[in-house]
């Protein structure tokens, strides 16, 4: 055997003799990780304290052996880490049986692989106590009379002196007899009460400042729990009762009523109580401001879920795309209006980019921090208009299985775009004209009255006077929307800008499809440029789109109808526009779209279907049917 053989064994002795030493140690010993909320280890008297086995005390978080205290814990740990050392009375625990026991904790730090650890040497504090009572019994037994007597003036200093303390202290203390009669009360109880003491003493307690509930109502001596202690020699407390003042005002308290046991007998009880007025007015700060974080927790998850949905929304473009003479006018009416909080409403066709025009608006605002919410109108069944705009509360009808937030609270501090305003049913409109008057609505269901602030840009593609004439749109809504009117130009009003479009479209979808490289023909932006485009900007799109999709080499294949590729015809048509009545535009509206369902055998969405070839949106096309009674 070599000499490090011998080195090593006498080590593995002297660490197993050490651990036997910690493993047997009378004293409850444990190694707390004030970084890992666990124990690190612990002795047999420790398990035996805390009354689980070493296993479980092992797996138990320290936060739960002392959750009651666990600020109290922290700063004792820290005072340890910091100092090295530490010492403690305040400390209690939560033993595997229910019970708290109160410890005497002296701690000191060990540095265990470069981390600070912290060794609790741990003393149940009653039984610390008994064991020094029994030390000075046995030791005034020694002492014989003389001993005795000291001990009989040591009592009555410390009589005089708990008189003092009792005298001094803030909260308010006072004895009752079993009769329920005061013998004593502290000035600080006293004064809380309005009273001086010598006007409590020999009087019932109960009815002096306990005699009524916090509504008023009558609190019967009986049902009294300081009274009860007197009677059952339990303790009683008490943490959400109220004491009356002697001038008939009340305030909150929390007391302990303890009773008082002599010779076998309940001779009285002592009740301590404080004033916890200014701490329940900060609970109810606290918690009225934990309510308000919940309500905004919840406002920005359900208008994360928006922004998620609307993510997967594809827009026709990201940037306004022109130079002609209308685009340029729009420009420069958002650079006026956007700065503002005035209400804007866009006029225009279908397809001509009026949500792009809203979108510039709020991003030019100052609240372009806040969310811009779009609403599409028109695809928002009748009966859930008014919990789509306000939202609802669980319950409020069948299927509402919890709260939900409406548009206009998801927009607040931001922007609200209604798009296809003309399509909100009469009824409602009232309830919108009173949240852009007032900035107040209430949920579905609910009383409470909710404050929004929201700017309202609304886009249409009808005549919203003809409709305000006709009855079907009010004149108010209209006038509180057409603040700033906007005019959205077709696409056939700006040939210019067909070309800058066109080869926008071929480079941004060409990259979504991966069909990057294809070009345009001078011969084909005269053809495109030629086209009336009755689907404006989002018919351009789709013809640019099938086009790469159709094509085979570098070039693509412009695919437009032959009776529109007739440059000279949409010029002429654009020069000199034929006046047209309001009925004989709706008739030339159902005319055109019972021909393209025709044309496509009734096929309304999806490749070759009528929406489509309209240049509308799905819910466009379908609200269009509706309104002109047409059966798809």
């Amino acid at each position: 055997m070599t000499d490090d053989d011998c080195l090593s064994g006498w080590a593995d002795l002297a660490y197993g003799s050490r651990h036997m030493v910690f493993e047997h140690c009378s004293e409850a010993i444990a190694l707390l990780d004030p970084y890992g909320d666990r124990l690190g280890d612990l002795n047999i008297a420790a398990c035996q304290l805390l009354g689980y086995p070493r296993h479980e005390l092992l797996a138990l978080p320290v936060s739960k052996l002392f959750g009651h205290q666990l600020a109290d814990l922290i700063v004792f740990s820290q005072a340890v880490l910091e100092k090295g050392r530490g010492w403690t009375d305040g400390l209690s625990c939560n033993c595997k049986s229910g019970e708290r026991i109160e410890l005497e904790i002296s701690a000191t730090t060990l540095s265990i692989k470069g981390q600070l650890q912290i060794i609790l040497v741990l003393h149940e504090r009653s039984e610390k106590q008994y064991q020094r009572d029994q030390a000075d019994t046995a030791r005034t037994m020694r002492g014989g009379l003389l001993e005795w007597r000291n001990i009989l003036n040591l009592f009555q200093e410390s009589e005089r002196d708990n008189q003092l303390l009792l005298s001094a202290v803030g909260d308010g203390i006072y004895s009752i007899d079993n009769q329920g009669l005061a013998t004593f009360v502290n000035p600080a109880g006293a004064r809380m009460l309005g009273w001086q003491p010598k006007d409590m003493i020999g009087k019932n307690i109960h009815r002096i400042h306990h005699h009524s509930h916090a509504d008023g109502s009558h609190y019967p001596v009986e049902d009294c729990p300081i009274y009860r202690a007197v009677h059952d020699g339990v303790v009683h407390e008490g943490r959400q009762e109220v004491f009356w003042r002697r001038d008939g005002s009340s305030f909150p308290v929390e007391f302990t009523s303890t009773p008082v046991i002599a010779d076998s007998r309940i001779v009285g009880a002592v009740v301590v109580f404080r004033d916890i007025t200014e701490r329940r007015t900060t609970e109810l700060q606290l918690q009225t401001a934990l309510d308000e974080l919940k309500d905004l927790k919840k406002r920005l998850e359900e208008q994360n879920a928006y922004l998620q949905e609307e993510i997967h929304i594809e827009h026709n473009y990201r940037e306004i795309v022109g130079q002609s003479e209308p685009i340029l006018k729009i420009i420069k009416q958002i650079d006026v209006v956007a700065p503002t909080d005035a209400s804007v409403l866009i006029h225009g066709e279908s397809g001509t980019g009026k949500e792009l025009i809203a979108r510039a608006i709020h991003q030019a605002s100052k609240r372009s921090g806040h969310p811009l919410i779009r609403v599409n109108c028109a695809a928002i069944p009748a009966e859930l208009f008014e919990s789509e705009f306000f939202g609802h509360i669980r319950g409020a009808f069948t299927g509402a299985v919890r709260d939900r937030v409406g548009r206009f609270e998801l927009a607040d501090g931001g922007t609200l775009f209604l798009d296809e305003i003309g399509e909100i049913p009469l009824d409602l409109q009232s309830k919108l004209l009173r949240v852009l008057q007032e900035g107040q609505f209430e949920r579905v269901g609910e009383e409470r009255t909710r404050k929004v602030d929201v700017r309202i840009v609304a886009a249409t593609n009808r005549n919203l006077r003809h409709e305000v004439e006709a009855k079907r749109f009010r004149e108010d809504l209209y006038f509180r929307l057409n603040v700033f009117p906007l005019q959205s130009p077709a696409l056939r009003e700006r040939p210019m800008d067909i070309a800058p479009l066109a080869l926008h479209f071929l480079q941004q979808i060409g990259g979504r499809l991966n069909l990057t490289g294809r070009r345009l023909l001078q011969s084909d932006l005269e053809r495109l440029q030629g086209y009336p485009w009755p689907g404006n900007i989002r018919e351009l799109q789709n013809v640019i789109e099938r086009a790469l999709i159709t094509s085979q080499g570098r070039d693509l294949k412009i695919d437009l109808p032959e009776v529109t590729a007739q440059p000279g015809v949409s010029m002429a048509i654009s020069a000199t526009p034929e006046i047209l009545t309001d009925e004989q535009i709706r008739q030339l509206e159902r005319d055109n779209t019972l021909a393209a369902l025709a044309q496509c055998h009734g096929k309304l969405f999806g490749k070759g279907g009528a929406a489509e070839m309209l240049g509308l949106k799905p819910t466009t096309l379908a609200s269009r049917l509706k309104r002109l009674n047409i059966e798809a």
